[in-house]
C-alpha cells in the first residue's frame, strides 16, 4: 500500500468482529447487577468500545501509526479477556457464554496480529 492510501476500517472483518464483541459485551452487561455499573461493567465496556474504535482511529494513519493502534486494540482485548474471568468468578455470566465470548476475543487477536503483521 503506499503511504497517502489509508485503510477503510468498515470493510476491515478485525473491525467487524469488534463491533460484534462489543455489542455481545452490551448485551450481557444488561444483566450485571446495579451495584456494578461503575465498576466491573464500565470497565468492560470501555475496553470492549476500544478494541473497535482504535481501528477505526488508526486506519486514518500511517501503516506505522496503524500498527501502533492495533496493539492498543490488542491490549485491550487482552484486558477483556480478563475481565470475563472476573465476572464468571462472581457469578454474572455462565462457562457458555464466557466461552463463546472468549472464543470471538481470540479470533480477534489471531486475525488482528495477522492483519498487523501484513502491514509491517
Amino acid at each position: 500500500m503506499c503511504a497517502k492510501q489509508r485503510h477503510n476500517y468498515r470493510n476491515l472483518k478485525i473491525w467487524k468482529l469488534g463491533l460484534e464483541i462489543t455489542n455481545d459485551i452490551s448485551d450481557i452487561l444488561l444483566n450485571f447487577p446495579k451495584h456494578e455499573r461503575f465498576d466491573l461493567s464500565s470497565q468492560l465496556s470501555r475496553c470492549s468500545v476500544s478494541m473497535p474504535s482504535n481501528i477505526a482511529e488508526g486506519s486514518s494513519r500511517t501503516d506505522k501509526s496503524f500498527s501502533h493502534f492495533l496493539d492498543i486494540a490488542l491490549g485491550s482485548s487482552f484486558e477483556l479477556g480478563t475481565q470475563l474471568l472476573v465476572a464468571k468468578h462472581r457469578q454474572y455470566i455462565n462457562n457458555e457464554i464466557l466461552k463463546t465470548i472468549e472464543d470471538k476475543i481470540e479470533e480477534f487477536q489471531r486475525m488482528t496480529m495477522g492483519f498487523q503483521n501484513g502491514l509491517n
